[in-house]
């Protein structure tokens, strides 16, 4: 893929990452328990391998996560995330030169990460726990909010909204980042996530993502994660190891919906998705 005519730059760390086209996001998930590939990357040198794997595969941003966020999980201590997390985001900087995204909602570690040369935040919790916000604005990195109706350890419990879904999400993420905004924390160092799965039942899912020019609106970037999630398993009837084709549809609709960044565990297959969504919607617009 060939960068389009006007760059936008996002400012993260020591890197810059254009988002005039869409950028893949590999899931390195460091926790025992994740829903699709919990243990499989504790060892560091196992993160590392698959870190390097994927950005040889064309991703731009590996997000580093050492606390499980699937229904039912439960929380853990700020030391047994930062012992996740900190030696591989040191590793991946270090030795790769990656640009790494640490997904936390924990204000220490997200000062640790910075620390350690990381690039960028991921919030599933939109910088709500306290001290979260002032954390993040004092990295001075780019921060992406989700929404989340609930904790992951009851959000899938009989998820209900008293509006259509695109308005709850879009109102929350508005609401957050004038929040962002009034604490210092820049508008051009936000994007936004809807939390695919997050608080949502199938039909929420489903709606959300047909409508998403509604989140779009909102004129921040938009990450999206959808990879290998329940909806699939639960639209196409597969176990999560057979879901990468519905994953990689939805992942074509998200682009021409507006995504800037597919956050996903298939990098590979997910970068043709990319390129091949992309070719068609630039169609024409070589000479713009």
């Amino acid at each position: 893929m060939t960068d389009s005519p006007s760059a936008i730059w996002l400012p993260c760390g020591r890197h810059r990452l254009d988002l005039s086209y869409p950028r893949v996001m590999g899931i390195l998930n460091v926790t025992p328990d994740s829903f699709s590939d919990g243990g499989r990357h504790v060892a560091i040198d196992d993160a590392l391998r698959h870190a390097e794997r994927m950005l040889a595969e064309g991703a731009a941003v590996i997000d580093v996560g050492g606390e499980s966020t699937r229904p039912g999980s439960q929380p853990v201590s700020t030391q047994q995330e930062l012992d996740r997390v900190a030696p591989v985001v040191e590793r991946l900087v270090c030795e790769l030169d990656a640009l790494v995204s640490v997904d936390t909602s924990n204000p220490d570690v997200m000062r640790q990460a910075a620390q350690l040369g990381a690039g960028m935040l991921n919030d599933v919790r939109a910088l709500q726990r306290e001290g979260a916000l002032e954390a993040a604005l004092a990295t001075g990195l780019p921060v992406c909010l989700m929404h989340m109706q609930g904790e992951p350890r009851d959000m899938q419990q009989a998820p209900h909204y008293d509006e259509p879904i695109e308005e709850a999400v879009a109102g929350f993420l508005a609401a957050r980042v004038a929040a962002c905004e009034a604490a210092g924390l820049r508008r051009e160092r936000l994007l936004l996530d809807p939390g695919f799965g997050f608080g949502k039942t199938v039909e929420h899912n489903l709606r959300l993502l047909n409508r998403m020019e509604r989140l779009a609106a909102l004129e921040l970037p938009l990450l999206v994660g959808m990879s290998r999630k329940s909806m699939i398993g639960k639209v196409l009837g597969r176990p999560v190891e057979e879901r990468l084709p519905g994953g990689l549809a939805l992942a074509s609709l998200a682009i021409e919906r507006g995504a800037r960044i597919l956050r996903v565990h298939d990098v590979g297959p997910a970068m043709d998705a990319v390129n091949m969504t992309w070719a068609v919607l630039r169609e024409g617009c070589e000479n713009d």
